[in-house]
């Protein structure tokens, strides 16, 4: 990786789209932390309003601590995502959206104009929810009033479609996919806090007020497993199930076509990060709705004792989800029977199987076993932290050791997976410089 950033450096239209990605990085860094009218960062900060197990805890992690300190890019880019997904599912669910979809360029260009529009809109809720939740909780500095609340709503909407826009020009005029690329800057940043927890490790743990050799092996065995963890993740990030096809020989003219062995390639993640994100936004809800209640009830104690992100129920609940999930996004993104008819069509079969009904059974066949093996790894990546902090949480009642890497399996496969496909696009920008004609 170190490799292709330096022979990418050498090319001067490289370097330009690197520096300018890097200038939408600061710039969004900045935005993250310009604060908005009439909120009190401070008393939001000190009132752990972003509470581990809530929504607004796994949005912190996405906005990169913008949440958390309510600045301007508070939103991130969940409402871009969120958009995003929508249009997707709504691609393959309304026929009109559909034949959208297969127009090229042209319609492209009008389910991107669509998503901005859905990404306002999603924001514009989001913004006067965070608004009432903010003025509820006293994080504000007065009392909310029309034009207080106008001014606040205002901020968060123009942040997010900030971050829709900055997003986009990485897109245009820099390396890789704007959101990922933004969404790994926020989680680097968010590497300080890990950072943070491991050095309370060696200096507070085993109750020692000094340096503690129990916190340090406990320290090197984290860090340990972290790169145990991100190994597995480039593993599973570029493992695939290859299915072999045969194109029979046929002979147009004087020329013969055909007669060529290939495979279908079919990855082991293909869902990719998105089961996590949908299942973390789902087990998070009871959690952050308790947050919004004043007065303490019996669901507040069932949901703060029984299911919390240190909790067993809510572990298994989001592992239930995960794979459904899972299996669920490999359902409306890949199409059995599409893949068979165009190998059909293009004259090519699956060695041993028949065309048609027998080829669609086969696919579906291989698709279910590896989406269930790519769900079991993902799974253990995403819940083994979570583990980890459950039973140092019965060990030691009340601890708070290993709480910054709740989320970390997430995190992990985002970072991993956003540096892999952009090292790949600069690798293939490479190539396509560097390549030379026959005649050459």
């Amino acid at each position: 990786m170190i490799k292709t950033l330096k022979n990418a450096w050498r090319i001067p239209e490289l370097r330009s789209k690197l520096l300018f990605t890097l200038l939408i990085i600061v710039l969004y860094r900045l935005g993250a932390n310009i604060p908005v009218p009439y909120v009190n960062p401070q008393v939001f900060e000190e009132a752990s309003a972003v509470a581990g197990g809530t929504i607004l805890y796994y949005l912190n992690i996405l906005s990169g601590d913008a949440l958390g300190k309510a600045t301007l890019f508070a939103l991130g880019v969940s409402p871009y995502i969120t958009s995003s997904i929508v249009m997707q599912l709504l691609t393959i669910a309304i026929p009109p959206l559909e034949r959208l979809a297969k127009q090229g360029d042209e319609g492209r260009k009008k389910i991107t104009a669509i998503t901005r529009l859905v990404t306002v809109g999603l924001a514009l809720v989001t913004a006067i929810g965070y608004a009432f939740y903010l003025n509820a909780s006293g994080f504000l500095v007065t009392e909310i009033g029309w034009f207080s609340g106008s001014v606040i709503v205002a901020c968060y909407c123009a942040g997010a479609a900030l971050v829709m826009w900055l997003a986009e020009k990485i897109n245009e005029s820099g390396i890789g996919n704007g959101i990922s690329i933004i969404l790994f800057a926020n989680i680097i940043a968010g590497l300080f806090g890990i950072a943070q927890s491991l050095w309370g490790l060696v200096f507070t743990a085993g109750g020692f007020s000094g340096f503690s050799w129990v916190g340090l092996i406990l320290a090197v065995v984290e860090a340990l497993v972290l790169l145990g963890m991100i190994m597995i993740i480039v593993w599973m990030s570029d493992a695939e199930r290859r299915i072999p096809i045969q194109y029979a020989k046929r002979v147009v003219g004087r020329k013969m076509y055909g007669g060529q062995n290939t495979n279908l390639p079919l990855k082991v993640n293909m869902a990719g990060v998105m089961p996590i994100i949908f299942a973390n936004s789902i087990v998070a809800i009871p959690a952050t709705i308790v947050s919004f209640m004043s007065k303490e009830n019996w669901f507040t104690k069932f949901i703060n004792n029984w299911f919390n992100y240190n909790t067993w129920p809510y572990l298994i609940v989001f592992t239930i989800l995960l794979f459904a999930f899972a299996f669920f996004y490999v359902a409306i993104s890949f199409n059995p029977v599409e893949v068979a008819n165009n190998i059909k069509n293009n004259g090519g079969a699956i060695p041993g199987i028949r065309s048609g009904r027998p080829t669609v059974t086969y696919i579906k066949k291989i698709l279910n076993r590896i989406t269930l093996l790519g769900a079991i790894i993902v799974a253990f990546i995403a819940c083994f932290p979570m583990i980890v902090n459950i039973i140092d949480t019965m060990i030691t009642p009340g601890s708070t050791r290993f709480s910054a890497l709740a989320f970390g399996g997430s995190s992990l496969i985002i970072l991993v997976g956003v540096a892999l496909e952009t090292v790949r696009e600069l690798e293939a920008q490479m190539s396509l410089r560097n390549y030379k004609g026959f005649l050459d």
